[in-house]
């Protein structure tokens, strides 16, 4: 039986003050599309956009081979690509995990305020404390954390190789400690049975989908197959047909036989998963029922802050660079390159090679 230690207390979270942009006129959109596209390669860069931004920023990236994709993913193309400045469309961590990857790069971003509940939810000046008490174990951080909490991580994961790694050092017999979410990490340790110890925090998307209200709206739609991110509650991942990462949802809304499809992940997925799987009907999971509250409405407030007239400015400017101290970098990019590595063994072991 694992042992079982009590969760630190949350941190207190504050939401953007900042009104996500208004959308814009379609002669407005063009403009700015066609004007983010000549500085594309003005300035040799590539966008690299985060699956939950606007449907927008998607497409640009898209038509001017960038990459639209999950975290691991957009680490792994912006590591690879030849461009010299990467534009990256999502929030801070990502911004900060391009930078550790390529420090010889100019990395943008439309802007430096959109954060992930789960970084600030973890701030370093109490996890390295948390993991100092506890030496023993395997320190495994989630990649939504700031390049602080990299750095004093064994271990940097996303949730498309979170189980493979958790098996793989429990079959080691490490044990783990997890951060920051704990749903995920809950998710993990149920079907691995590691002996892990989880941080406290959660994101503010899919925390607030509803086991209950989930159930009411699959009672409407017997036909629907629910599709879940693990970063959702235990009582949402027990009614889910699937679970899995977004670029793995992406896939399941695609390979699954049903028409109908009850989304719980954020509605930003909405744009690849149509294109996966055109003609089948996405709904998103609710995120009403009791105890809710909307502070998201399955979007997230912080990816909302990307739009074509922050992005087309970032480029023509050069503002909003991002910045990872030079001794953090180094330190950061152990745990993450363990990462890449790890993704790469994998992918080395499905193709058979």
């Amino acid at each position: 039986m694992n042992q079982r230690v009590d969760m630190p207390a949350p941190v207190a979270i504050k939401l953007p003050t900042t009104a996500a942009p208004l959308p814009l006129p379609d002669a407005e959109r063009a403009r700015l599309g066609e004007r983010i596209k000549r500085l594309l390669k003005e300035r040799d860069a590539v966008l690299v956009a985060h699956y939950y931004v606007d449907e927008d920023l998607q497409r640009l990236a898209e038509e001017t081979g960038g990459c639209v994709a999950d975290s691991l993913e957009m680490a792994r193309f912006g590591n690879a690509h030849p461009a010299r400045t990467l534009v990256v469309a999502g929030v801070r961590f990502m911004g900060e995990t391009a930078k550790i990857l390529n420090p010889e790069k100019r990395v943008l971003m439309p802007t430096l305020q959109a954060e992930c509940s789960l970084d600030l939810g973890c701030p370093a000046h109490l996890f390295i404390p948390f993991c100092d008490a506890h030496p023993d174990r395997q320190v495994v951080v989630y990649s939504n954390t700031s390049a602080e909490v990299k750095a004093r991580a064994d271990w940097v994961v996303t949730s498309s190789i979170a189980v493979k790694l958790i098996e793989h050092l429990k079959a080691r017999g490490e044990k783990i400690l997890w951060a920051p979410d704990r749903h995920l990490g809950n998710y993990i340790q149920r079907i691995t049975g590691a002996d892990m110890l989880l941080w406290n925090a959660t994101c503010v998307v899919h925390d607030e989908f509803k086991g209950q209200a989930l159930a009411a709206l699959k009672r409407q739609h017997p036909d629907a197959a629910v599709i879940a991110h693990p970063e959702s509650p235990a009582a949402v991942l027990e009614l889910a047909d699937v679970i899995g990462s977004t670029s793995q949802l992406i896939q399941a809304a695609k390979n699954l036989p049903q028409q109908k499809l009850i989304v719980a992940t954020d509605r930003g997925i909405f744009y690849k998963m149509k294109q996966a799987a055109p003609g089948k009907i996405l709904m998103a999971a609710p995120t009403a029922g009791e105890g809710a509250t909307c502070e998201s409405c399955a979007h997230c407030p912080w990816m909302a802050m990307n739009a074509l007239d922050n992005l087309a400015q970032v480029l023509e400017t050069g503002a909003n660079e991002v910045h990872v101290d030079e001794a953090v970098r180094v330190k950061a990019l152990r745990a993450t390159q363990r990462m890449l590595d790890f993704a790469a063994s994998i992918r080395q072991k499905n193709h058979g090679d």
